[in-house]
């Protein structure tokens, strides 16, 4: 079972991997034991906020703990989600120091493709009617990188707890229907 889940999230990840960080990617995907656990939290906690990677990556660890399968996929999403909250956290704080830092929000507003104004309508209509929710939702969506949604409601939202505990609804979110898919293709494929 775990073999086609593998294969599925495997061949969904190749095709949206980001190139030049691919050896981190790697490294997780042969990440064993405990120690493979950290190297999942170090890996959600820097996609969080500087490396636009896909975290369903972290379901391909053959962490081989010694506990069910159950019991291994819980512990994955568990401590991706924590790393990612924890990222996202940090990311948040960059973002209320950009709101404050004029020069930096005027570089962008004159920057050709007007960055700030088109993420602000789409983003600030998503906040604005969602809140918190939005952001959670927005990170339940597999195999996009976090990056984009995490800041850009970082700069719209000012609360750092209800802030983590979205993102981390929205990364367990993520990996569970990542899961959710993946159990639905074994079913397709078992005659």
């Amino acid at each position: 079972m775990s073999e086609i889940l593998a294969l599925f999230v495997d061949s969904v990840v190749n095709s949206v991997s980001f190139g030049s960080f691919g050896w981190l990617e790697d490294a997780v995907r042969g990440a064993t034991g405990w120690a493979g656990l950290v190297l999942i939290a170090i890996y959600s906690f820097l996609i969080s906020f500087i490396l636009p990677l896909p975290s369903e990556v972290v379901l391909l660890a053959p962490l081989s703990l010694g506990v069910g399968e159950v019991a291994q996929y819980s512990l994955i999403v568990l401590v991706s989600g924590l790393g990612k909250a924890a990222g996202s956290v940090f990311a948040f704080h960059i973002g209320q120091e950009a709101k404050q830092s004029g020069p930096v929000i005027k570089a962008l507003r004159r920057s050709r493709f007007d960055v700030v104004e088109r993420s602000e309508k789409k983003t600030v209509a998503l906040a604005r009617k969602w809140g918190y929710v939005g952001l959670a939702l927005a990170l339940c969506v597999p195999f996009f990188p976090d990056t984009i949604s995490i800041y850009a409601f970082s700069i719209l939202e000012e609360d750092y707890a209800k802030f983590a505990a979205a993102t981390f609804a929205g990364s367990v979110g993520r990996l569970l229907l990542t899961l959710g898919l993946g159990a639905g293709v074994i079913a397709l494929s078992v005659p």
